[in-house]
């Protein structure tokens, strides 16, 4: 039993060992002198070589698309970071763009006014539940020169005026507070009221009051500071007029104001300490 078992492996090893040969004979003899045994092998191996070729073809396939995959992510991730870099760098330059063209207004704005200034940088707004207030910061200059009461300005119009001051930082009250009062003119018509704010919590808005029933305004009309009082320059813009109401009866009419500043973009503004006249500003801006 045991010379059988012996037997019987030692021939599928003599067959597999002679199968590739007679298979590798058949394919590299020339086809005129193929013999009938050649024919068998080929015809026999023809099925078996086409499946491990196309088995080949398919994990050669798969093993290309696999590393191109990865290729194509480390580029992407590649130019993902690029891009990111890219709109931060954009990002900054039109950050620096704004704050330039903000600075330059300022500066003609310091030049058109008769007096003293001091550039501050807001560092915080709304800071009290009980009024409507932004914190400024100054950046140079004397600190004890800011008063109580000083202008505040900035290219665009009228901020309000500091309420309190301590060392470099001071509050200032907003044109829109309810606690704020400027006598101001119609720029149009020179049709004079008293500007107060409404002290709304949604929307910066003022209420110009005082306005006799029969002066001429309209839509759109803008509103200037008086000058009235030497606490504020004259002609500075405070805002446009946006409503008319008039009652029934009564000797003045009222006015809804949107003002000129927009107290949620303040960057940088500008504290008059003395003088309070301005230079004949442009009528129209």
């Amino acid at each position: 039993m045991n010379f059988f078992r012996r037997f019987r492996d030692a021939a599928i090893c003599v067959v597999l060992l002679a199968l590739p040969f007679f298979v590798l004979r058949a394919n590299l003899r020339d086809p005129a002198s193929t013999t009938g045994i050649d024919r068998v092998m080929l015809q026999a191996s023809a099925p078996i070589q086409y499946v491990a070729t196309q088995l080949a073809l398919g994990l050669s396939g798969f093993v290309q698309d696999y590393v191109y995959l990865i290729d194509v992510k480390r580029d992407n991730d590649r130019l993902q970071a690029d891009n990111a870099r890219l709109r931060e760098v954009t990002h900054k330059l039109r950050a620096a763009g704004a704050e330039n063209r903000r600075l330059r207004k300022l500066l003609q704005l310091r030049e058109q006014l008769v007096g003293s200034m001091m550039s501050a940088q807001v560092i915080g707004k709304e800071v009290s539940p009980f009024f409507r207030v932004v914190r400024v910061r100054l950046d140079r200059g004397d600190r004890d020169r800011i008063k109580p009461g000083m202008p505040v300005l900035t290219a665009d119009g009228l901020v309000g005026q500091v309420r309190r001051t301590w060392g470099r930082y001071s509050d200032v009250l907003l044109t829109a507070d309810k606690t704020s009062a400027i006598d101001v003119v119609v720029q149009r018509t020179g049709a004079r009221g008293m500007l107060k704010g409404t002290g709304d919590e949604e929307h910066y808005v003022c209420r110009l009051e005082h306005l006799p029933r029969d002066a001429d305004v309209k839509h759109g009309d803008l509103i200037v500071t008086s000058g009235l009082g030497q606490r504020f320059p004259a002609s500075i813009v405070v805002g446009t007029i946006k409503h008319i109401g008039k009652k029934e009866f009564g000797l003045y009419q009222e006015a809804t104001v949107e003002p000129a500043v927009k107290f949620s973009r303040l960057e940088e503004v500008l504290i008059m300490t003395a003088g309070s006249r301005a230079k004949d500003i442009e009528e129209e801006r």
